[in-house]
C-alpha cells in the first residue's frame, strides 16, 4: 500500500524520515541533525524533542564487532545550572534541555511578577487645542483690557463677516473700539484663524490704517500664505515699504498676487535685466491688463516715453498701480480713493496740502494719532486762504493764546477755532490735544461753557463732570452721564431716556446678547453691540439702551460714557 505524505511535509523529506528509521542501529541524535540541517522546523519544538526521547534507544555493539582497541572515557565535566542531566534527552540548543519552570512559578515569559501595581501613575495634563495656537495682535492684552481668547466659541466666518460690516463712522468711541478689537493680541478660533486674520487686516486697510496692517501681518508671518502676502505687499506699496516685500517675493515667486508685482519687484530691487525679459513675456502672452502693460512699458523705460501723454486715470486702481502712477510722475490724488491710500500721502514726497487733506480724513476715522495732525498744522504759516487754510490760521492763533495764558485771548480764539474743528468733523481729537490746557485757563460766559464740552469729549470726562460751568443748561445731565449715574429725572428727551435706562441699576444685556455671553464668545457679544449701537443713533432707542448696556456688562464702562456723551454733545452726529 503506497505510503501517503502527510500535509505540510516536504516531498523530500519523506523518504529520508523512512530510510533512516529503518534501520536497527537508528541513532535520535543523528536524524535530529540531520532534521537540523533541512531546515525543519519541528524539530526545534518541545513536542519533537519529547518525540525523540520516547523513541528506545539503540542495543549495544557486540564486544565480537569491535575492533581496535578501546576508546578511553571522555573527561568528567562539572554538571552546569540547567545542564541536562543523565538520562535526559539530548538536543543540540542549550536552552531546548531548561528544565520546565515548577508549577507554583506563574506562567509568564520572563517569570516576573506584574508591575501594574507597583509603577507610578503618569500625570496627565489635558490641554485644550485653542490654547496651543499663537495669540496675534500688536497691544498686549494688560493694555487693552480684553482677553487673549476673545474670539473663543464663536464661527470664524461670522466674527470675519461683523468685523467687515459693523459701522463706525459717527460714533469716535466706536472707531477706538474697532481699533481694540483689530489690534489687541488675540487666539484665533481652532477652526477658521486664517479666514479670521484676513478679516483684520482688510478692515485695518478699509479703515485707512495700512500701518498697522503691515505690522500685523508681519507679526503673523506674511509668507505663510498667498492671502497673507497680497495684503501685506498692497500695505507696504501704501506705506513706502516695499523693498522688505519685494525681498520676500523674490526668495518665494509663488506668493506673487499677479505678474506685474513680480515686475515692478524686479525692477524694484535693481533687477532690471528679468523685469525687461517678464514685461516682454507678459506682451507675448497676454499675462497682465493692457493699461498695467503701458504702466510698466513707462516704469521700465522712461527716456522711451518722454514726450508722450499722460496716461488716462483709472477710477480705483489698486495699490500696485498707485504707486505706478506716482513712479512715472503722474501721481494721483487720493481724496476719490479709499482711506487706505490716504495714507500714501502723509509721507514727504506729497505737498503739504495733500498731507494736511489726508491726516484730516484719517483722524476723522480714528486712524491717526491727535499730535501727527497737529504737527501738520503749525508745520508753516498757510498759503493762502479759505479751506483748509483757515482751519490750519485758526488752529495756529488759538494755539498761540494757550501759550499766553491770556482768558481773553483764549475766549476770542476758542469759538472760531471750535467751527473749523466741527467742519472737519475731528472735534474729538481737539479735545484730546488741549482740554488739559484749557483746564486751567479761568474761562467765563459762553467760553467757558464750550471748554466745559470740550473737556467732557476728552478722555478727563469724568473730571470735568464735577465743575459744570453755572450757566449750562444741559449740564445736569451731561455731568451724570460722564459719572455714570443718569436718571430718568434728568432726562429731557427720547435719547436721554434711552441712555438713562441703560445706566440703571437693573440694565442688563438684551437676551440674544446674554446667550453669547453665557457662551464665552466675548468678541462676538461686542460686535453686535456695537451694531445695535449704530442703529440706536440712527434713531433705535431700543438698540441704543440694549448696546450701552451690553458695553457695561461686559466692563466696557469707558466706552458706554463716551459713545453716550459723543452722542448728547456731537449735534452733527
Amino acid at each position: 500500500m503506497p505510503t501517503r505524505q502527510r500535509r505540510g511535509e516536504s516531498a523530500w523529506a519523506a523518504p529520508l524520515m523512512r530510510s533512516a528509521c529503518a534501520g536497527a542501529a537508528f541513532r535520535p541524535n543523528r536524524l535530529l541533525k540531520q532534521m537540523l540541517v533541512l531546515g525543519l522546523g519541528f524539530a526545534t519544538s518541545g513536542l519533537a524533542a519529547a518525540a525523540i526521547a520516547q523513541t528506545p534507544a539503540a542495543p549495544a555493539a557486540s564486544p565480537v564487532a569491535q575492533s581496535g582497541p578501546p576508546s578511553p572515557a571522555p573527561p568528567r565535566e562539572t554538571p552546569r545550572s540547567g545542564a541536562a542531566k543523565p538520562g535526559d534527552p539530548l538536543a543540540a540548543i542549550d536552552w531546548l534541555a531548561t528544565p520546565a519552570p515548577d508549577a507554583g512559578l506563574p506562567g509568564t515569559v520572563l517569570l516576573e511578577p506584574p508591575v501594574a501595581g507597583s509603577a507610578r501613575r503618569p500625570e496627565v495634563t489635558v490641554t485644550p487645542l485653542a490654547s496651543l495656537v499663537a495669540p496675534i495682535g500688536l497691544v498686549k492684552p494688560a493694555s487693552t483690557g480684553l482677553p487673549v481668547d476673545l474670539w473663543r466659541g464663536s464661527n470664524a466666518e461670522a466674527l470675519a463677516t461683523l468685523l467687515a460690516s459693523v459701522p463706525v463712522r459717527k460714533s469716535p468711541a466706536m472707531q477706538s473700539l474697532m481699533f481694540t478689537l483689530l489690534l489687541s493680541e488675540t487666539r484665533p478660533p481652532v477652526e477658521g484663524g486664517e479666514r479670521l486674520l484676513l478679516a483684520r487686516l482688510d478692515r485695518l486697510m478699509d479703515l485707512g490704517a495700512p500701518d498697522p496692517a503691515q505690522a500685523l501681518a508681519e507679526q503673523a508671518g506674511p509668507t505663510r500664505s498667498k492671502a497673507r502676502f497680497k495684503r501685506w505687499f498692497d500695505a507696504t506699496l501704501l506705506t513706502g515699504d516695499e523693498q522688505q516685500a519685494c525681498s520676500a517675493l523674490q526668495d518665494r515667486p509663488h506668493l506673487a498676487p499677479d505678474y506685474a508685482s513680480r515686475i515692478f519687484c524686479a525692477a524694484r530691487l535693481g533687477d532690471w535685466p528679468t523685469a525687461a525679459l517678464l514685461l516682454e513675456a507678459a506682451h507675448a502672452l497676454d499675462l497682465v491688463d493692457s493699461r498695467q502693460l503701458d504702466l510698466l512699458d513707462r516704469f521700465l523705460n522712461p527716456d522711451v516715453f518722454e514726450d508722450a501723454p499722460p496716461l488716462r486715470a483709472p477710477k480705483s486702481p489698486d495699490p500696485l498701480t498707485f504707486r505706478l502712477y506716482e513712479t512715472i510722475g503722474e501721481r494721483r490724488p487720493t481724496s476719490n480713493l479709499p482711506r487706505a491710500f490716504a495714507a500714501a500721502d502723509l509721507r514727504d514726497i506729497a505737498g503739504w496740502k495733500a498731507q494736511l487733506e489726508a491726516a484730516e480724513r484719517l483722524t476723522r476715522i480714528g486712524a491717526l494719532n491727535p499730535n501727527h495732525l497737529l504737527g501738520l498744522y503749525t508745520e508753516r504759516s498757510p498759503a493762502a486762504s479759505g479751506g483748509i487754510w483757515d482751519r490750519v490760521a485758526a488752529l495756529q492763533r488759538f494755539e498761540t493764546a494757550l501759550e499766553t495764558g491770556s482768558a481773553e485771548a483764549v475766549s476770542k480764539t476758542l469759538p472760531k477755532v471750535w467751527r473749523a474743528m466741527q467742519t472737519a468733523q475731528i472735534e474729538t481729537a481737539f479735545a484730546d490735544l488741549f482740554a488739559d490746557q484749557l483746564a486751567r485757563i479761568p474761562l467765563d460766559g459762553q467760553a467757558a461753557n464750550l471748554a466745559w464740552r470740550i473737556r467732557l469729549l476728552a478722555p478727563t470726562y469724568e473730571t470735568a463732570s464735577h465743575s459744570p460751568p453755572p450757566s449750562q443748561g444741559r449740564s445736569a445731565f451731561v455731568a451724570a452721564v460722564a459719572q455714570g449715574v443718569p436718571t430718568q429725572e434728568l432726562a429731557r428727551n427720547g435719547v436721554e431716556q434711552a441712555i438713562a435706562a441703560a445706566f440703571a441699576a437693573d440694565s442688563a444685556a438684551p437676551r440674544k446678547l446674554q446667550r453669547l455671553l453665557d457662551n464665552g464668545q466675548l468678541g462676538e457679544s461686542i460686535l453686535r453691540a456695537m451694531q445695535l449701537f449704530a442703529q440706536g443713533a440712527d434713531g433705535n432707542l431700543g438698540d441704543l439702551t440694549d448696546a450701552l448696556a451690553t458695553f457695561r456688562a461686559v466692563g466696557l464702562e469707558d466706552t458706554a460714557r463716551r459713545a453716550a456723551l459723543q452722542l448728547l454733545l456731537l449735534d452733527h452726529r
